[in-house]
């Protein structure tokens, strides 16, 4: 029987792999490496008890989330990733799918037409 380690994130704190750094924007203009961009990506692999509990964090395991890293807490779990346990108020935003229906679509295309006049 092998032990594995984990981290469980306490208080109002979620557990997060950060995504690899991009040299360039979807534009493409390439960043040099001293650009440091004010918040980052990473996905959320724990959350603690009380942020799961919370209705108005809506937070949850595996959602992709945009943070700001400077009061992020870097632990040294695994060589290939690097994990930031950070407070939820340094959660800046959640990303979110939404299905859009063909009828949302036909009636951004009215709406363009009506622009038009």
């Amino acid at each position: 029987m092998s032990i594995q380690e984990f981290v469980e994130p306490l208080g109002s704190r979620i557990l997060i792999r950060k995504d690899e750094a991009r040299n360039t924007t979807k534009g493409g203009i390439v960043l040099p490496d001293q650009a440091e961009i004010p918040t980052i990506t990473g996905r959320v692999v724990e959350i603690s008890a009380q942020i799961a509990n919370d209705e108005d964090f809506p937070v949850r395991k595996y959602d992709k989330v945009l943070f700001h890293p400077k009061n992020a807490i870097p632990v040294d779990l695994e060589s290939d990733n690097v994990l930031f346990v950070v407070e939820i108020d340094d959660v800046v935003a959640v990303f979110r799918r939404s299905a859009r229906s063909e009828a949302s679509v036909d009636s951004l295309d009215d709406a363009d037409e009506r622009d038009d006049f």
